[in-house]
């Protein structure tokens, strides 16, 4: 083969390559979001990680929020159910596992301990009645709900009390925060109740949820535009990079390098 002919070969090939990469997200479910948190970790079983913040222009992601320390499940992440497809090569989330959802997901509303938050979120002002269903097999399975409106029985065995200032001992972490859609379907045992919400501190981790900073929550649910179709992607480090050509995901720059 000449090197023209060569050149010419080599040239066709990346088109098609990136031709695939294309047709792999071209249909995905958040090809049209405008606005994406996304959180990595260091591996599968790592406890804490960093949330950085994007916007698309066209199609080119643009940071907005640098790399910050947020911590996730005790025991890690796994994956998720959400908007991409399965995946294999790690742990898969399951009810009750202290994993934090792998994938990506819709950005659901907002909430919080007051009567209004700033956020142009859908926000729901939580209550005393005001229960995450956990239980699996439920018909309110992964639902918050209000006891005054479904019934006691319909909460009944739920460990998640939405105001756990009131149930658990004055607990601010849900005092704002938004829903991470995951298990949007309610898959029996398929995992609940996955929310961003504040860390109690740096070395508190979760159940599942992502926590963060006070000030961190306040600025991303200032951000935060339902009309931008916001995402939230959390991966371990090697699955994003793995994954970010196909699924169009922006380049990071951890806080590290950027020391």
């Amino acid at each position: 083969m000449t090197i023209r002919r060569r050149t010419v070969a080599l040239l066709a090939f990346a088109a098609a390559l990136a031709g695939t990469a294309h047709a792999a997200t071209a249909d995905a479910p958040w090809q049209n979001a405008r606005q994406m948190i996304v959180v990595t970790t260091a591996g599968w079983n790592v406890d804490h990680g960093e949330l950085s913040a994007y916007e698309r222009h066209g199609d080119a992601w643009q940071e907005v929020v640098a790399p910050t320390p947020v911590t996730i499940g005790k025991n890690g992440a796994g994956w998720g159910l959400g908007l991409n497809a399965p995946q294999t090569g790690g742990p898969v989330k399951r009810e009750g596992d202290n994993r934090s959802p792998a994938g990506v997901f819709r950005i659901g509303e907002a909430f919080g301990y007051a009567a209004h938050a700033a956020t142009a979120l859908p926000y729901r002002a939580l209550s005393a009645t005001d229960w995450c269903m956990d239980v699996s097999g439920t018909a309110q399975y992964n639902r918050i709900v209000d006891a005054n409106a479904v019934g006691v029985e319909a909460v009944k065995g739920s460990s998640e009390p939405m105001r756990r200032d009131l149930h658990a001992n004055g607990d601010q972490r849900y005092r704002l925060g938004f829903v991470i859609e995951h298990n949007a379907q309610a898959a029996p045992q398929g995992g609940s109740c996955i929310f961003a919400h504040l860390w109690k501190s740096p070395s508190d981790t979760t159940a599942g949820c992502t926590a963060m900073t006070p000030a961190l929550m306040q600025r991303l649910l200032a951000w935060l535009k339902p009309q931008d179709h916001p995402v939230f992607v959390l991966l371990p480090q090697a699955e994003y990079e793995r994954l970010r050509a196909s699924w169009r995901l922006p380049a990071l720059v951890t806080a590290e390098a950027a020391q």
